[in-house]
């Protein structure tokens, strides 16, 4: 269950995966598969691979339609289409033996095979998280009662509660058992009350008050489900990317990125991307660097850990509540590294919960609908911001004001901070005024020029205490630990136009204003 830190074994055949929620997390036995295209390709994965026996991701030659090629395919391989995929991915799921999906795969008409693999699940007040990422400071002021968000949020998940009176469910689709993409588990309501209830005076409030939830049930009841459900929830969040804007996905498992031609996941994520929606994903679980999960490692999406945080405030030394942990640090279950692109509070989250209730669980899935909610704040205010622009203006609005000490690989991405999110809008439209620049005695300029038509920045600064600091691009540790000698070059070595904001930052996370170079 969701409620308590037990985590679900994996049997003797497979591994789990984890979801993200740290109590029950959903876990997408995600590793990367073998794509079969030709015959000399077997339809077996090797051993241990979390596989789904008899089940199959099937991807067709262009110019062929899934819908009236499947059925005939399925029937001639003694099997069934279970999923027609038309949008992130044109193919089906095909449940049959090995044999027939290996003859499938010689099929000229059919481009990859790929075995299916398991997907197992891995938390009015405003909540503590609300408050550390500055949601009442924001443009939407979680908390006011100031309305609703126009926006349209999916949570591919294990649904949401259809009838809870804080969260605004507008429809969604059932790529799992059963017919109803109602939540018989509760996890996805709990991350939808994060990211998205009501600012109505009762129960919660979520980052994106109010905004239109659409529930993608792609886990049963117990939190279990695979690949081929979650691709269905993908291919029809793309089919709907004119009215979904950004899609929560707070679940993962091991695996490699693979590629975006890979007949399988990530190739659905990066067509889904592509068509417009932002997509936030959590880190996962399992205290690893994140290269070695999915979908956490695939560029394409915006990646959230979960920070440890108790008050709603920084500064740290908050006593531990529902669990035990460091306050204002990097939460001891939460994965880390290079590819993480945000950090958001994953502990001790309230939230909703079915039943018309409310709950607190912890988990990186809990961190994740922190960045869905502030992806949805943006993209209500830029319309046309596509999915990279989206990543990039909430990292550049993130902040430092939290401490490093006991994060495994010293990288320090940007805690989510919504109020810095410069022209949210309320729900009414009315724009937010910036806020104020945080107090600082460090002076920051910069000049950017090309050097062989290459772009570079010198930087200079005043001010700065301690030995070295670190110098942020847009949000992120660029040079580390360099010396506090007021000076340094960022080679950056790209051509053409782009646009960087700079930082510089003392150990103890005092940072200097910031400045921005456009080429």
């Amino acid at each position: 269950m969701l409620g308590d830190r037990r985590f679900l074994a994996p049997s003797s055949r497979s591994r789990t995966v984890r979801i993200g929620a740290l109590v029950a997390v959903i876990s997408l036995g995600l590793t990367a598969g073998p794509t079969l295209a030709r015959p000399d390709r077997s339809a077996a994965a090797p051993a241990g691979d979390n596989v789904v026996e008899g089940s199959y991701i099937v991807t067709l030659q262009p110019g062929n339609d899934p819908e009236k090629e499947a059925p005939g395919l399925a029937k001639e391989h003694n099997g069934r289409a279970k999923h027609i995929y038309k949008a992130a991915l044109r193919g089906f799921a095909f449940e049959g033996s090995q044999h027939e999906a290996e003859r499938m795969a010689r099929n000229p008409k059919v481009r990859t095979v790929v075995p299916d693999r398991r997907v197992e699940a891995s938390a009015q007040t405003v909540p503590t998280g609300i408050q550390r990422i500055d949601g009442p400071l924001s443009g939407t002021v979680s908390g006011d009662g100031g309305g609703a968000v126009d926006v349209d949020i999916a949570v591919l998940d294990t649904g949401i509660d259809l009838t809870h009176p804080d969260l605004n469910v507008v429809g969604g689709v059932n790529c799992s058992t059963g017919s109803s993409y109602a939540d018989q588990n509760g996890h996805g309501t709990h991350v939808s009350g994060t990211a998205a209830a009501k600012d109505d005076g009762v129960g919660v409030v979520g980052v994106a008050p109010g905004a239109r939830l659409w529930a993608v049930r792609v886990l049963d009841s117990s939190g279990s489900g695979s690949w081929t459900s979650v691709i269905c929830g993908i291919d029809w969040v793309t089919a709907h990317a004119s009215t979904i804007e950004v899609a929560n996905m707070s679940l993962g498992g091991s695996g490699s990125a693979g590629t975006c031609t890979d007949g399988g996941l990530r190739e659905a994520i990066c067509k889904s991307v592509a068509s417009g929606v932002t997509y936030a994903v959590a880190a996962g679980n399992n205290a690893a660097d994140v290269s070695g999960y999915v979908p956490a490692a695939f560029p394409e999406v915006i990646t959230v850990s979960a920070l440890a945080d108790f008050n709603g405030l920084p500064g740290g030394g908050a006593s531990p509540t529902c669990r035990s942990d460091v306050d204002d640090t990097i939460a001891d279950f939460s994965n880390y590294g290079a590819g993480v692109d945000l950090i958001a509070p994953g502990v001790c989250i309230y939230s909703t919960w079915m039943g018309g209730g409310y709950n607190t669980i912890s988990g990186t899935s809990m961190a994740t609908p922190h960045v869905t909610g502030a992806a949805a704040l943006y993209r209500s205010d830029h319309p046309t911001a596509t999915p990279a622009q989206v990543k990039g203006a909430l990292q550049s609005a993130g902040n430092l004001t939290w401490s490093r000490s006991g994060d495994p690989d010293g990288i320090q991405e940007p805690l989510l901070n919504v109020d810095a999110l410069v022209g949210t809008t309320i729900g009414d439209g009315t724009p937010a005024p910036p806020p104020p620049p945080p107090p600082s005695t460090i002076s920051l300029t910069a000049r950017g020029y090309k050097r062989w038509g290459r772009q570079q920045v010198d930087l200079s600064w005043t001010g700065a205490l301690g030995s070295v600091v670190d110098v942020y691009r847009n949000g992120v540790v660029v040079i580390n630990d360099t010396a506090n000698d007021g000076l340094q070059t960022d080679v950056i070595g790209f051509k053409g136009s782009a646009t960087y904001t700079y930082r510089i930052c003392q150990t103890d996370n005092t940072c200097s204003n910031t400045v921005t170079v456009r080429f």
